[in-house]
């Protein structure tokens, strides 16, 4: 009985083979094809039948029916499949299909990074993993709101007296400003790096947090991970490193 039994393969085959008929019934639908596509079911029922039965005569003439199925498919649905491929040739990539829904949330931040650094504002943010960085949060000014673009500028203006220290985001959440973390004592970076970086590499040899630093003299992006900092990477290496190492 092992044989009833699905693997993982298996299981993936059903699910796209569910998809791809859930989509082509929603499809029918908007097109008034719906009628059709009964019709093509009820054809693949009858071949599914006949072959069981092996009525030999009526499996043959389904099947030379069913060699020209895809033909008929493409020709009624032939706008529909033709608006598809403009829609995914317009984004250049299918990334309109499967939303990143972790891009989308920390969309906010890498702009605010972005102008940060292209105005060469000092900043220092960490992203909170699974190692909870409450004891960090409780020393600093508590903010717990949503993460925006004006709330992460207005914390680093050097006109606001919350702009020194750290941000510490949790989720879709900034959870507080002003935060002081703990230095790095590493010989190789504490006579080449400044407070800044040192304090992000501090925090990610005492945590998994993920932090990034822009620098106030170069405006230079940073980012810090496992004890480890990666200095002058670009916006685009940025939301890459956010998207691979936070949870």
């Amino acid at each position: 009985m092992d044989f009833l039994i699905p693997n993982v393969t298996d299981v993936i085959d059903i699910l796209l083979v569910a998809f791809l008929i859930y989509r082509v019934i929603q499809l029918s639908r908007r097109t008034g094809g719906y009628q059709i596509l009964i019709g093509i079911g009820i054809l693949f029922i009858l071949y599914f039948i006949t072959s069981i039965l092996d009525l030999r005569m009526m499996t043959s003439f389904l099947k030379v029916l069913k060699d020209y199925w895809i033909i008929v498919f493409v020709i009624l649905f032939q706008p529909e499949i033709r608006s598809l491929f403009i829609k995914i040739v317009k984004t250049h990539d299918l990334r309109s299909l499967f939303k990143d829904t972790k891009t989308s949330v920390y969309s906010p931040l890498l702009n605010a990074v972005s102008i940060m650094s292209f105005r060469k504002i000092g900043a220092l943010i960490v992203i909170e993993n699974q190692r909870k960085l409450s004891e960090y949060v409780e020393n600093g000014e508590i903010i717990d709101s949503r993460i925006s673009l004006k709330l992460i500028l207005t914390l680093f203006n050097n006109k606001t007296i919350l702009h020194d220290g750290a941000v510490i985001i949790r989720k879709d959440r900034i959870l507080a400003a002003k935060v002081v973390l703990p230095l790095s004592e590493s010989i190789e970076y504490t006579k080449k790096l400044g407070t800044r970086h040192l304090a992000a590499l501090g925090i990610t040899e005492v945590s998994d947090a993920f932090a990034i630093v822009v620098s106030e003299e170069t405006g230079r992006i940073s980012a810090a991970r496992n004890g480890q900092i990666y200095t002058g990477i670009s916006i685009d290496e940025l939301a890459q490193r956010i998207k691979d190492e936070t949870g």
